[in-house]
């Protein structure tokens, strides 16, 4: 198996003001960017990136377009490895194919994205033969994680932080925690995906009560049904 393998290159582009934080995350992030900017005089004092970030949360909430967002904004490629896919029942193997991966971001100066993080934590507990191993796998990404350069950038997704080892978790300089949007939020977010779409098709009812990413899937349906059967009616009124 090779790096390509078991990673992939998300090459979509964000706009940073594109995703959906609230004022503490962006700040928090707003802060990352500066610190990228000026790495070179902070390292005149001494003082290192923060470049090992978890984002911890609801599925659909912003995780993963914050990764895409801050590769955007950095000018880094993104490469994406979910962990739930990686890890298999012979540890070493898992190990081997993690030291790829991490040599590969580290070399090309990347943002690495570990999605489904917690699955180090749901691994556990089948009985001491894996935990013995899974322990083994924990090292070895804990050694991973000291070693990743600050030219690169670690970003770590999960749902479930609770799970995860606490060794692993104080690798992380930063730790950001994404809720699931109010009406007042889904009301902004609804608002600035139909701003590129004509007047008529800006009174979609909205749903409340989901995600961003169930919201936005939900949005373009309905858009989607309202135009063909637009579509539709003007084709049988030309008959």
């Amino acid at each position: 198996m090779t790096v390509s393998d078991v990673i992939i290159q998300d090459k979509e582009k964000i706009n940073w003001q594109d995703i959906c934080l609230d004022d503490t995350n962006r700040n928090l992030l707003n802060q990352l960017i500066k610190e990228y900017n000026y790495v070179e005089e902070l390292r005149k004092y001494n003082l290192p990136v923060n470049n090992k970030i978890m984002l911890e949360g609801s599925s659909g909430c912003g995780k993963t377009t914050t990764a895409k967002a801050i590769a955007t904004v950095l000018n880094k490629p993104l490469y994406v490895l979910d962990l739930s896919t990686v890890i298999s029942a012979r540890i070493g193997e898992t190990s081997t194919h993690l030291k790829l991966v991490f040599d590969k971001a580290a070399k090309d100066r990347a943002v690495l994205f570990l999605d489904e993080f917690d699955h180090l934590g749901k691994m556990r507990g089948k009985d001491d033969k894996d935990v013995g191993e899974m322990r083994r796998l924990v090292n070895t990404i804990i050694q991973l994680i000291d070693y990743f350069p600050d030219k690169a950038l670690l970003i770590a997704a999960t749902n479930h932080l609770e799970v995860i080892d606490i060794a692993l978790k104080r690798r992380f300089q930063l730790t950001l925690s994404y809720q699931m949007p109010g009406p007042v939020e889904l009301d902004g977010y609804y608002n600035k995906l139909l701003q590129h779409f004509p007047e008529h098709l800006r009174e979609v009812p909205r749903k409340y009560d989901v995600s961003y990413a169930e919201a936005k899937d939900y949005l373009f349906t309905e858009l989607k049904a309202i135009i063909i059967h637009e579509l539709e009616q003007k084709q049988l009124a030309e008959v």
